[in-house]
């Protein structure tokens, strides 16, 4: 396995080519705007995918009548919260399943075309090659799986396809973090090339294995990746190197590339005035049909969503003064998390600002009648702190607890969120503002159909659920990523609400 070394972050960047001098984003709403595009359905293994789009809709139930008063929208696309990274193989298959074959009778049923995104983990974790595979099951075999992790938010770059994870002023080959070292999802590969062919063993040759290279995006521009993409190989693997916003922005041009009729002006601005392109399909009109492993990154470039500022509490009009205490709760095990609750802990817990309740998860998994004296405890003090006002932690003990194998490990960590959740559903007070994980996020709230109001801090999508029965119906809730943010990203949100 080839090993990679660590870079610095700040001379690597600069490094590299001169981005596109193009705003590709323009080229993109033009073609979006004027053309026939398939609709966009975002299958998304954690709710973090969320975290580069505004004013667009998250279901977290996927039955035909809820899909088909979607698809009978007029936007681009939607999300559809799987949470499958919880779930072990058999039967995150079965969910990925039956969510496809829904989608597809739903689409039909409405007019629709669509292009399937399985949105996952920007640091390579999830059911790789397992969830494209399903897909592909269903909606037909595509010519070619393209695979994008880039995340700028949360410092993930691809360069000379090799996939690296920002650490302060680092650049850290993916194969060499802490990601890499999941109990479930374990990987050595940084090198995407590399990464595929370990997943994957056996399914694909070196030939399959096709690039789309940053010298390619930032000097040939969208046109250049059009014609990359018509030349990729049949059922192969497209990798998209990509260090800037802007990349990702060059490269879905270059996927819609083009006009469905001969009128469609695309302005270049390196060449005097504009030139029309006739007669231009994109790569997939040309008969190319991709399906899409990506970050969040690709998502809303693909959607036209431009980033815009992180909301305020003072935008998102929370009750002043506070007549409730806001609520955060926390269950992921990763080291970042960990540092993000110190320094949250540290700062408002020592001070009084801040309550803190800690579930020991070993009460959690010690019997079911332990786990439920322990649960009715915590709602009682969490709903005491909340009426006084006060905002409160609860947070489980950050003492990683894993079982003798992958199933066994994921079955704690089921039973962890579990908790939360009926901590959640048990809590009556109404709170002035949450941040949840992601069962929180959707079983605790009963939330099945969320807006993407925009991100509380960048990359940390924030929601908020206006359906009769959602649980406190409007409360604006953040849905935090455990490895976004640097350790003090928490506390300053938390302390920028209340």
């Amino acid at each position: 396995m080839s090993q990679f070394p660590t870079l610095p972050r700040e001379n690597t960047l600069a490094s590299l080519p001169a981005e596109y001098p193009t705003d590709a984003q323009d080229q993109i709403s033009q073609i979006l705007n004027t053309a026939s595009i398939n609709r966009l359905v975002v299958l998304d293994d954690d709710p973090t995918g969320t975290q580069t789009c505004h004013d667009i809709n998250v279901l977290t139930v996927w039955d035909i009548a809820t899909l088909t008063v979607e698809f009978r929208t007029d936007s681009r696309g939607f999300f559809i919260l799987t949470n499958s990274r919880a779930l072990p193989p058999t039967e995150a298959e079965t969910l990925i399943r039956t969510i496809c074959e829904n989608v597809s009778l739903a689409a039909k049923a409405t007019g629709n075309k669509v292009d399937i995104v399985l949105r996952g983990d920007s640091t390579l974790r999830g059911h790789f090659p397992l969830e494209p595979d399903v897909a592909q099951s269903v909606f037909g075999a595509a010519n070619a799986l393209v695979l994008a992790p880039f995340f700028f938010q949360g410092g993930r770059y691809t360069i000379d396809d090799v996939h690296y994870v920002a650490e302060g002023d680092t650049l850290v080959p993916a194969g060499a973090t802490q990601f890499a070292k999941d109990a479930t999802f374990g990987y050595k590969s940084s090198n995407l090339r590399d990464y595929v062919l370990e997943k994957a063993p056996g399914r694909f040759t070196a030939d399959q294995l096709f690039s789309v290279t940053i010298d390619e995006i930032r000097k040939g521009g969208p046109e250049t990746v059009c014609q990359r993409l018509l030349a990729a190989p049949a059922g192969g693997v497209v990798i998209v190197n990509a260090a800037a916003e802007s990349d990702m922005h060059v490269f879905v041009a270059g996927l819609l590339l083009g006009t469905y009729n001969s009128s469609f002006p695309f302005s270049d601005k390196r060449s005097t005035g504009s030139k029309l392109i006739e007669e231009k399909k994109t790569a997939e009109s040309q008969g190319k049909h991709f399906l899409y492993r990506t970050g969040a990154a690709f998502v809303s470039t693909r959607l036209g969503i431009r980033s815009k500022a992180p909301i305020s509490a003072i935008e998102l009009g929370l009750p002043s003064p506070r007549q409730t205490g806001g609520l955060i709760v926390a269950g992921s095990y990763v080291p970042k998390t960990t540092a993000q609750l110190k320094v949250l802990t540290d700062r408002r817990g020592s001070t009084g600002q801040l309550a803190i309740i800690e579930i020991k998860v070993e009460e959690l998994i010690a019997s079911p009648e332990t786990a439920s004296k322990t649960i009715a405890q915590i709602v009682k003090e969490t709903e005491e702190y909340l009426k006084a006002g006060k905002d409160t932690l609860v947070m489980t003990s950050r003492k990683l607890i894993t079982g003798g194998d992958e199933i066994s490990s994921l079955k704690i960590g089921s039973a962890v969120a579990e908790a939360l959740v009926s901590v959640l559903q048990r809590i009556e007070v109404r709170p002035r503002g949450g941040i949840t994980s992601s069962d929180a996020a959707t079983k605790g709230l009963n939330a099945k159909r969320a807006l993407i109001v925009g991100q509380a801090a960048p990359g940390v999508p924030l929601w908020r659920c206006d359906e009769e029965t959602s649980r406190h119906r409007g409360v604006p809730f953040v849905v935090f990523p455990g490895n976004v943010g640097g350790e003090a990203t928490l506390c300053e949100l938390v302390e920028g609400w209340s």
